[in-house]
């Protein structure tokens, strides 16, 4: 049962009402945006008390968990040493320490090593604490670097001169992006709209002197970042949307002169820039839905001027080109998962023969890994799977063979061998094939209907699933749970397609495919249909809430951190970080029929009289993204209409933002209590 130590909040001001398109929207609990109110944060603290209430009993299960966790996880360990310039950079975690320790030797010198960031000394009377950006100067002599200290996404710049260890003077808030011109003595970097959030000034700064503002960004859909060409001749600003994009160059040697245009925005086009030898290569869906390459001079940058260096794909879609002066690398999804094709670049600089890096898993991640050097023979990249820790190789583009730099070590007794991943797909009921990929224990499994079933999705803003390894899933998988995730539609697994087939006026496709989703995997015999549990976050808390309104008998358990649950209330709201700029994922709804699609699907809306099943909701007090009160309402109002005693529980992190706890081993014991919470409700705690 339900412990009853506290009530729920009862709604004593008077609602507030919204009359738009001919329809009000009631809002009983508008009253919990009040952030600092006396009221507010009394009744947050309710909540958590509440929540502590009932989850008491499982504190010897959170600590096994934490513990089982932990022992997957190797405390003191080293990344792999990438070289920029004349050092060698590297970053260490130590047992004990919530933070890692930026370190960096001259090459060849091992043990010269110094640490010149200790992110633990900055978190040192902190309750929260998260590096952004960290860019050292071309002469390595100083270092860039921001920070956040309560969880709001909002960073502070500092400048540290690595050789006396002095804090410069120059400093700026609200920083996004930060990049050094060849001169190390000027930065320019971006600053954020205090109200919407949204990055949309550049400043340049030339150290002793004020900031000089060089660009500003007037379109609210828009958000900048700075950066440059791996050859280092060009810094680039970018501008982009969640459907379009433009970049502005300049000559890296002449800091002081105006950024250019290289190709002016056009609606629904992006485009993405490097530069070798005289031409600048562009990534695009000009004319090619599914991105394609193209190259131009630099003195000729408009799209008239563009020629196709690699044709468009039309079941493989190009997620990124990396440049090289003698090779480039072609990041491609085919059938939804990623393969590396690496092309040698003549004295033309057209591409030559190509090799592709392919990879043995069914369901994998794999990406480019940390490569400054513009003249590099080699390509280094990272692998890992559902089954296969994280690893680190090098490609030899010579020879075509990869060498393994470093795999993660798994301690505590794991054996690869124990599990095993499989690639899915199923026909929805509008014939569209969708892909589930699953990972669980061998010994464990029986596809007889039996397992416990965990399924995890998203589904928003083009970003495809990550198919990583997971310490922290082990706990699962060694308690017989079998782990999926749905890549449904709105996400980027197949492309803009994909993406498009699931956004705005087709939203409703991501939930019914998640819907449908777990029926195939129950049909299929790989869970029992009285023991399926479901995570989203963000966006993917969005879906949470819409697929349990529309199937609450489907699930035994939701956990659901950070959910958008209030969606009409917020996009209505344009005062809101990042309302305007999500427009373009959601739809309008000061348009009507963009109002009653969206009407159609919100969770705080569509929450009925129903048996809803057991759900842990977890949100965070400085959370910039999806502000706390939309959990705090959602279930202040499920609690008047739910019709049954599953177990409805709100945790408020009461210092962090979007991404919960920043220290290693705090994050650690959330996960655990998560663990415990589904375990507990799917009856598999031993």
């Amino acid at each position: 049962m339900t412990p009853t130590n506290v009530a729920p909040p009862v709604a004593e001001r008077e609602p507030k009402t919204t009359a738009i398109h001919g329809i009000e929207l009631t809002d009983d609990y508008s009253w919990l945006r009040e952030k600092g109110s006396p009221a507010v944060t009394a009744y947050l603290e309710a909540e958590n008390a509440y929540t502590a209430a009932a989850m008491s009993g499982t504190e010897e299960l959170q600590k096994t968990l934490y513990d089982e966790i932990l022992s997957h996880i190797k405390e003191d360990d080293v990344s792999v040493p990438y070289r920029d310039g004349e050092w060698e950079y590297l970053s260490r975690t130590e047992k004990g320490r919530q933070y890692a320790r930026y370190c960096r030797r001259p090459v060849g010198k091992p043990e010269a090593e110094e640490v010149f960031l200790d992110v633990n000394l900055l978190a040192e009377g902190q309750p929260f604490m998260q590096v952004g950006m960290l860019s050292v100067s071309p002469d390595g002599r100083l270092l860039a670097y921001t920070t956040d200290n309560t969880g709001f996404r909002q960073y502070t710049l500092a400048v540290k001169n690595l050789e006396t260890g002095e804090m410069l003077a120059e400093t700026a808030e609200r920083v996004g992006s930060v990049v050094w011109a060849p001169d190390s003595e000027t930065l320019f970097y971006t600053t954020e709209d205090e109200q919407t959030k949204r990055q949309d000034r550049v400043f340049r700064k030339v150290l002793g002197a004020e900031p000089v503002e060089v660009f500003h960004e007037e379109d609210e859909r828009f958000n900048l970042g700075v950066g440059r060409t791996r050859d280092r001749e060009y810094l680039l600003l970018e501008a982009g949307s969640h459907t379009t994009s433009e970049t502005w160059v300049l000559e890296a040697g002449a800091p002081t002169a105006s950024f250019r245009l290289l190709a002016e925005r056009v609606d629904d086009e992006e485009y993405d820039v490097d530069h070798r030898n005289g031409f600048f290569f562009i990534r695009t869906n000009h004319e090619a839905e599914q991105f394609r390459l193209m190259r131009t001079p630099v003195m000729e940058t408009g799209r008239e001027h563009w020629v196709e260096v690699l044709a468009e794909q039309k079941d493989a879609p190009l997620e990124g080109v990396d440049l090289f002066r003698d090779f480039f690398v072609a990041s491609y999804r085919e059938g939804g998962l990623p393969v590396l094709r690496v092309f040698g670049l003549g004295d033309e600089g057209l591409p030559g023969e190509s090799n592709d890096i392919r990879f043995p898993d069914p369901a994998y991640e794999a990406d480019g890994d940390v490569n400054r050097d513009f003249a590099a023979a080699k390509y280094r990249y990272s692998y890992q799977s559902l089954v296969r820790p994280g690893s680190v190789f090098e490609y030899d583009v010579a020879t075509r063979e990869s060498t393994l730099l470093k795999q993660q070590e798994v301690p505590g007794g794991f054996d690869a061998s124990q599990y095993t991943s499989e690639r899915l797909w199923f026909k929805a009921k509008d014939g569209t094939q969708v892909p589930v990929s699953l990972v669980y224990r061998v010994d464990k499994f029986r596809k007889d209907g039996t397992s416990p079933l965990y399924v995890y999705g998203y589904g928003s803003y083009g970003y495809a699933l990550p198919l990583g390894f997971g310490a922290s899933r082990l706990a699962m998988l060694d308690r017989g749970v079998v782990v999926a995730y749905a890549h449904i539609r709105g996400g980027g697994e197949l492309g803009d397609p994909w993406h498009d087939g699931g956004k705005m006026m087709a939203k409703r496709n991501t939930f019914m495919d998640f819907i449908e989703a777990t029926d195939f995997l129950l049909r299929e015999g790989y869970g029992d249909p009285e023991r399926v549990a479901i995570e989203g976050g963000s966006a993917g808390g969005l879906l949470m809430g819409a697929v349990v309104n529309m199937r609450p008998d489907l699930f035994r358990v939701v956990l659901s951190h950070v959910p958008f649950v209030d969606v009409m209330n917020t996009m209505l709201d344009a005062s809101l970080p990042l309302t305007v700029a999500e427009y373009e994922e959601w739809g309008n709804p000061n348009e009507a029929a963009a109002f009653e699609y969206m009407l159609s699907y919100s969770p705080y809306e569509n929450l009925h009289a129903a048996a809803y099943p057991a759900m842990l909701v977890k949100t965070s007090l400085n959370d910039s993204q999806v502000m706390y009160w939309e959990p705090a309402k959602y279930v202040a109002k499920l609690r008047t209409l739910k019709t049954n005693d599953a177990p409805l529980l709100l945790h408020i992190n009461m210092d962090a933002g979007h991404g919960g706890a920043s220290g290693r081993y705090d994050y650690l014991k959330e996960i655990a209590f998560d663990d415990a919470f589904v375990l507990r409700e799917l009856g598999v705690e031993a």
